[in-house]
């Protein structure tokens, strides 16, 4: 091979990304939601009646996985969709009290999560994690941009 493993950087990333959501899906089985039903309603909670596309690209994940959660949160009573006012084409999904109730529930423990994991940097470290990540990412999109398949 022509990278050795334990140079693969991708590979570290994927291992606490890993860790990080079966961290959180455990948490979260309390509040009777998993990791991408709770993402849903944090987006949501922050921006009611966004467009499918647009939470989809918050949430990341596929138009397809987000109609289907959204499915699943709208027969949960957590979540109602109806018309737009104007654009009749457009559906507005927005939470119900339900919803609320339950993001509530959720977010205190990926929170809790959040900031225990939070709590092993200082805030320079924190800064300097963000960074490097930053970097990643922005490297990562240059090569997507500049590779077409």
């Amino acid at each position: 091979m022509s990278m050795p493993l334990e140079e693969r950087l991708g590979s570290d990333i994927r291992r606490v990304h890993q860790e990080l959501m079966t961290v959180k899906h455990n948490a979260l089985k309390a509040a009777g939601l998993t990791v991408p039903q709770y993402s849903t309603l944090y987006v949501l909670a922050e921006a009611p009646g966004i467009s499918g596309a647009a939470l989809a690209r918050a949430c990341s994940v596929t138009p397809q996985t987000t109609a289907a959660v959204i499915g699943k949160l709208e027969a949960a009573g957590l979540v109602e969709r109806r018309r737009h006012q104007w654009h009749r084409n457009v559906l507005e999904t927005e939470l119900t009290d339900a919803g609320r109730r339950a993001l509530a529930v959720a977010d205190e423990a990926a929170s809790r999560i959040e900031r225990r994991l939070a709590d092993r940097f200082s805030v320079p470290e924190r800064d300097e994690l963000r960074s490097l990540l930053r970097r990643c990412s922005d490297e990562l999109d240059a090569i997507a941009s500049a590779d077409p398949t």
